[in-house]
């Protein structure tokens, strides 16, 4: 069954404000899944683990989060808490009994590199093997 999904990718303003360029036409010109929604943050580091359940009860089939490298973040330790919110929202859906793939953390450098548009297509490529969300009925 094909099924177009609906993703939901928290970005880090340092890490996509080149990705933005634009409006996005770039994006869009380099291949970026039209299926993903950027929501720009701050820093990931702000995120709360209520705010990527919240996007899955708005729909969304996955939620992925792209933050500054570990060991270069622009506020020091925020994709560091980024991901270990994304762990706990992972560990959340697997208790649950949904796969717990449906949310993942990236950490890539800043500015609009091939690993940003690659990242996306993983995650779309992704979704759309796993089928809609279970939440979304």
């Amino acid at each position: 069954m094909s099924f177009d999904p609906v993703i939901t990718l928290f970005s880090c303003h340092y890490t996509s404000q080149q990705s933005c360029a634009a409006e996005g036409k770039e994006l869009e010109q380099l291949g970026f899944p039209s299926s993903i929604n950027l929501v720009r943050v701050p820093c990931t580091g702000k995120l709360q683990i209520t705010t990527l359940l919240k996007a899955f009860e708005d729909g969304a089939d996955g939620v992925y989060v792209v933050g500054c490298p570990e060991d270069g973040c622009h506020n020091v330790k925020g994709s560091i808490r980024a991901a270990k919110r994304v762990a706990a929202v992972r560990a959340a859906l697997e208790e649950l009994g949904v796969e717990g793939e449906r949310v993942q953390m990236y950490h890539l450098p800043r500015g609009l590199h091939p690993e940003f548009v690659a990242k996306g297509k993983e995650m779309d490529a992704r979704i759309r093997d796993l089928g809609p969300s279970p939440f979304s009925n």
